[in-house]
């Protein structure tokens, strides 16, 4: 008697379609952060951080593409030749949502708040940034962070027993005293162990010089700004380079060297003197980073409000000075609308034409991202 046999096919795709799904979202969602990332890095709630707090983004409803069919009959959907032509809009925007603390009365968008950490965050933004011109310099060796088994000594803990070394050992001890050259009968003396030394790497040394306005001039919106900002450059050289220092600088009339908390807490007042940031930056780098060992990178950031065409002319010839050592200068003046028109200052610096100087101007908080990418782009000495 025959028995009937039946074959089935387990399909383990579906077993996989929760995490499938789950790592699509993800990915959705990391996609979503990098096309807002302007918006998102100077919210107030993160630069006031400690740094190590976790973040909420909101983003909009990540809804899979649908058909949606309507029913109501005065808006049937259907197929033909229609009357619209190149260039006419298909689907205006819905009116009536509301704006605002206006009533509407139409649905609005779907939003939902995604978790993301600081760290994450900045491994996001400075993924494919880096210090510009980054040169070779004679920096001194200093001792990384990992080990490497790179020597071999007769004493040692069995762990580290170099198996290969051992046997290699014992067979030559085997041949010399006449016996055959095979593996057998090991000895004390044929244990050979790995043994590590501390991984020394050659780094190029390099030096931020930070320069902040701090005179009275400076208003909420310019403090925050430059904040915000000088936030996110220390974040990245600290988690991108090893062998990199920050030199910290105010100004109002007079200029000082000061701490980095000082620097991100002091508050505004005086008068402006945009010359004396620079010949303390230009002192500091005589005293303490020789070119010929350092790579230098000098930062101000101002609201261009400045004492006289005379400091001006002055602050133009120090820029020259300092793009002669360093690789780069940056320059960004704080405006509060974008139509404002440059600032004798930044009007004086246009003077300069050498590609080392990098001018940006900041009129919203979404620009701070844009001039990150601008002064960090990887550039080739």
């Amino acid at each position: 008697m025959l028995q009937s046999i039946s074959l089935s096919k387990h399909d383990w795709s579906l077993h996989r379609k929760g995490p499938a799904d789950q790592a699509r979202h993800a990915e959705k969602v990391k996609e979503a952060i990098k096309g807002n990332l302007a918006n998102i890095i100077s919210q107030e709630a993160i630069i006031t951080s400690d740094g190590n707090r976790i973040v909420k983004v909101p983003i909009k409803s990540l809804e899979l593409p649908r058909f949606r069919y309507e029913f109501r009959k005065k808006q049937q959907v259907g197929q033909g030749e229609g009357d619209s032509g190149v260039g006419d809009v298909l689907n205006p925007g819905q009116k009536g949502q509301g704006k605002g603390k206006q009533a509407g009365d139409q649905p609005g968008i779907d939003y939902y708040e995604a978790e993301i950490t600081i760290e994450e965050l900045a491994g996001l933004l400075f993924e494919d940034l880096g210090l510009p011109n980054l040169q070779r310099k004679l920096g001194a060796e200093v001792e990384g962070a990992g080990i490497r088994y790179n020597d071999i000594h007769k004493v040692g803990i069995m762990s580290n027993l170099d198996k290969k070394r051992t046997i290699m050992e014992n067979i030559r001890r085997n041949a010399l005293t006449g016996h055959v050259p095979v593996f057998q009968k090991v000895r004390q003396e044929d244990l050979r162990f790995r043994t590590w030394n501390p991984d020394v790497q050659r780094e190029t040394n390099a030096v931020v010089i930070a320069m902040r306005d701090v005179s009275a001039s400076m208003g909420e919106f310019e403090k925050y700004i430059t904040r915000s900002f000088y936030f996110w450059m220390v974040r990245f050289l600290r988690s991108k380079y090893n062998n990199v220092r920050i030199v910290f600088i105010t100004h109002h009339t007079e200029a000082k060297e000061v701490d980095e908390e000082t620097f991100f807490k002091l508050g505004e007042s005086g008068g402006t003197k945009v010359s004396s940031a620079y010949k303390l930056a230009l002192d500091i780098i005589k005293m303490r980073y020789d070119p010929e060992s350092w790579n230098i990178y000098p930062f101000h950031f101002s609201d261009g409000d400045n004492w006289g065409d005379g400091d001006n002319k002055l602050c133009v010839e120090l820029v020259n000075k300092l793009i002669e050592t360093c690789n780069i200068f940056g320059y960004g003046e704080i405006q509060e609308s974008r139509h404002s028109s440059p600032s004798t200052l930044m009007s004086a610096f246009l003077s300069i034409q050498n590609e080392r100087f990098i001018p940006v101007t900041i009129a919203d908080k979404a620009d701070v991202y844009p001039s990150l990418r601008k002064f960090f782009a990887r550039r080739e000495g």
